[in-house]
């Protein structure tokens, strides 16, 4: 054997989780295309926030080396969260769910801030926090954790409303909206529906919540002359430029100025002090301004890529609560991200929601990456098990193999036997019998 061989059955043997060679595609692709996006995000950071953080004395340099180290905590909560075992989520989800509610209840004491409208921050030893994008992954992991430990109740809509939509549910969002905080109300709601969509629960019980909803958001749009004003503010022409018409015009404008492959990267003019949030909820204006509709087109294919990896854990899982959670955090990020790109196109009205995994923000970073390092928890387990699966019918066909050769060979025995006492036989008959006479 050669020397080369012998290194790497030796290294095999020392580093056998770093050089496995049967690792998991949708595995390995969830790490990659998560990573890019977080990678690809402080770029465009960088780019964005530039001008606005030299303008704030932080250097050009300031805004991207904070997402920078935010991208970094998050890749260490997204290892870990994907080396905990489903069970352990399982049996926890409950009191990940107080916790992540009182964490949100903080923004109505005095540690909480208002940041355009909304009170949905909370500001400790510097830092702005926002508790509910936290309580965005604590609510899936806690109506997961319902719908498998109740499936055998859940035979009627009495059993599926109570107690996962009221009270559960109700005073997860009414948490959230209380803090006039419409964009990420509408973001949990559509991840608790893909979460009742892929727990499977009935199409009336969805329904019954959908219509629920919509009367929910109409009441909070009628109510308030903002969100009145921004929702007709849709694709006409409101007359306010200088005012409420000021962002998502000059977004537009911005994402159209880039053509097929934009003005290059960091030769964005929105992001001189034209765009508000440019490296926030309007980052993906500055990707297609600096990238154009080739750059625009590569981020929308990479969720797209995220969707199907998340569907193939989906259908590979072994057990309801882990369908669920992977259906939930699906439609958080992907649906999340369409929402935000929906609201640059101005095909929605403006909701201050970021885009995942790439938007300036720490909580919202780590809180997604902490989701997909769950998402890759279950799909590790998904392996594992078909692995485990696999090893357990090869042992059983080798002994059932062994027990067939041994049978073979126990019936060759016989029959050798049988053939033997034959000849024996036969020998006997052909030979004289000699009779002796004593007197002859």
């Amino acid at each position: 054997m050669s020397s080369t061989k012998k290194q790497r059955r030796l290294l095999k043997r020392s580093l056998p989780g770093v050089l496995k060679t049967n690792t998991d595609p949708t595995v390995v692709g969830l790490w990659c295309a998560s990573l890019i996006l977080v990678g690809f995000g402080v770029v465009m950071v960088l780019s964005a926030s530039s001008v606005t953080s030299y303008l704030q004395d932080k250097g050009f340099l300031g805004t991207a080396s904070r997402q920078a180290s935010y991208a970094l905590f998050g890749l260490v909560v997204m290892v870990v969260a994907a080396y905990i075992k489903p069970e352990v989520y399982r049996r926890f989800a409950p009191l990940l769910l107080v916790g992540a509610l009182l964490f949100q209840l903080l923004v109505f004491t005095p540690l909480g801030e208002e940041v355009w409208g909304n009170r949905n921050w909370i500001r400790i030893a510097g830092l702005s926090l926002q508790p509910s994008e936290f309580l965005k992954l604590a609510m899936v992991l806690w109506v997961a954790f319902v719908i498998s430990s109740r499936r055998h109740r859940m035979t009627n809509v009495k059993n599926e409303v109570f107690p996962m939509l009221i009270p559960g549910a109700a005073i997860i969002l009414l948490s959230v909206i209380l803090g006039q905080d419409l964009g990420t109300t509408i973001v949990m709601g559509f991840a608790l529906l893909g979460c009742m969509w892929f727990g499977n629960i009935s199409l009336k019980t969805i329904m019954l919540t959908v219509g629920t909803a919509l009367v929910g958001v109409f009441v909070l749009v009628v109510t308030s002359e903002n969100r009145m004003r921004r929702l007709f503010s849709l694709g006409s022409d409101s007359g306010d430029y200088s005012g409420l018409d000021w962002q998502p015009t000059h977004g537009l404008w911005a994402l159209a100025s880039g053509g097929l492959f934009g003005v290059g990267p960091g030769n964005s003019s929105a992001k001189w002090s034209w765009l508000p949030a440019a490296e926030n909820d309007y980052i993906f204006a500055i990707i297609g301004e600096e990238l154009g509709m080739i750059g625009a087109s590569a981020v929308i294919t990479a969720y797209v890529a995220l969707a199907f990896l998340m569907l193939r854990v989906l259908n590979r899982a072994k057990d309801r609560f882990s369908r669920v959670v992977v259906g939930g955090v699906l439609i958080w990020i992907v649906g999340q991200a369409f929402i935000n790109i929906g609201v640059v196109l101005r095909i929605l009205p403006v909701l201050g929601v970021p885009l995942p995994l790439i938007s300036y923000g720490g909580t919202a970073l780590v809180a997604c990456m902490g989701a997909m390092g769950v998402v890759i928890s279950i799909a590790r387990n998904n392996t594992a098990a078909a692995a485990k699966a696999d090893s357990e019918a090869g042992g059983s066909g080798k002994q059932a193999a062994g027990r067939s050769a041994a049978g073979e060979r126990d019936a060759g025995r016989a029959a050798g036997g049988e053939r033997k006492a034959g000849r024996s036989g036969a020998r006997s008959a052909a030979d004289p019998v000699m009779i002796y006479t004593p007197g002859h």
